[in-house]
């Protein structure tokens, strides 16, 4: 079995006794610019079974794995499937602002939950643990009550998060719900990061979609900080030593 065919197999045995089970990754919580973007992805036992699942799943990957390209191609067809009503996605963001304010975990957890919230409980999730108050004699005894959803995050388990949720360690080359979240949330912040080259030229966004190039940190220490950058992770690179000219001295 290929190692990107793992991933669905990984989710079928993750599923078994639940209704559901989402996946959820972030994207840019590295970068010296941006916000944070997260996404949650909703897959069902019937969609991981279906025709696109068992023959198309299979291209899936961790973002960092694909190509821009591929990146976007399987982004269409994930709003495809949303639009069928095979699974269910969402994303969030949190902003440079709030990442200054609650630091970056605490950003990273505040745009997980905003992805959560858009989706779960869907109304054909909730968890429902006895009958209606109403419900005929019959229909107590034929009661089953339904299980909510998994939640798995791609990491270690976060603390003091509202969710119920498992941590997956590389979990976004191990699940493919967590493996869609992660295109997802890649996908939608490098889109708002060629937005914010258009609004903040002379960093090259488009290019470093906000990460720490060599060229990024040089632009930033030729033009200085933009409104879209973190205070908090420029900290190190204008403490380090420049010469006369104001380039970094590197000392090795």
């Amino acid at each position: 079995m290929s190692k990107r065919r793992q991933l669905r197999s990984y989710d079928l045995k993750q599923i078994q006794g639940v209704a559901g089970l989402i996946g959820v990754d972030e994207a840019g919580r590295g970068a010296l610019a941006g916000p944070v973007v997260a996404a949650a992805v909703l897959v069902s036992p019937e969609f991981l079974e279906s025709r696109w699942a068992v023959a198309k799943s299979g291209r899936v990957n961790d973002s960092k794995q694909l190509t821009p390209a591929e990146r976007e191609g399987l982004w269409a067809e994930f709003e495809e499937l949303m639009a069928q009503g095979q699974i269910h996605a969402n994303f969030g963001t949190a902003s440079v602002a709030e990442i200054e304010t609650v630091n970056i975990l605490g950003a990273t957890k505040l745009a997980m939950r905003r992805a959560l919230g858009g989706i779960y409980p869907p109304s054909a999730f909730e968890l429902k643990t006895e009958p209606d108050l109403f419900a005929s004699e019959e229909e107590k005894a034929a009661f089953q009550p339904t299980v909510s959803c998994r939640i798995l995050i791609d990491g270690l388990p976060l603390r003091h998060f509202p969710y119920p949720h498992e941590g997956v360690v590389s979990g976004d080359g191990r699940s493919l719900c967590i493996a869609m979240a992660s295109i997802i949330a890649k996908v939608t912040r490098d889109r708002l990061m060629d937005e914010l080259d258009k609004t903040h030229p002379g960093y090259g966004f488009a290019q470093h979609k906000g990460y720490g190039t060599e060229e990024h940190r040089e632009a930033i220490l030729k033009r200085g900080r933009s409104a879209v950058h973190r205070d908090s992770f420029l900290r190190k690179l204008f403490a380090q030593p420049r010469d006369l000219e104001g380039q970094m001295t590197l000392f090795g």
